[in-house]
């Protein structure tokens, strides 16, 4: 991924590209259909961008992500 987008990212939300980088190694090779793992990551997710997320709202992520209904690539989200 180019630092560019990273750059974006950092400004956007405050979390930095080491932490981007950290999150996803640890969940590197997970099971993301199961629930649990797509919980803990959402949670992780939140607690690096300093935000709450409901439990409705998380459901909803679960919900996109098991539906295949989430961008595959950064800029695509950017």
């Amino acid at each position: 991924m180019s630092d560019n987008i990273f750059d974006k990212v950092e400004k956007q939300t405050n979390v930095k590209k080491e932490d981007i980088l950290k999150l996803a190694k640890r969940i590197s090779g997970q099971d993301l259909s199961d629930d649990d793992n797509l919980r803990a990551l959402i949670k992780d997710v939140a607690k690096l961008a300093g935000k709450e997320v409901s439990k409705e709202k998380e459901e909803k992520i679960i919900s996109a992500v098991k539906k295949d209904k989430i961008p595959h690539n950064m800029s695509d989200l950017m």
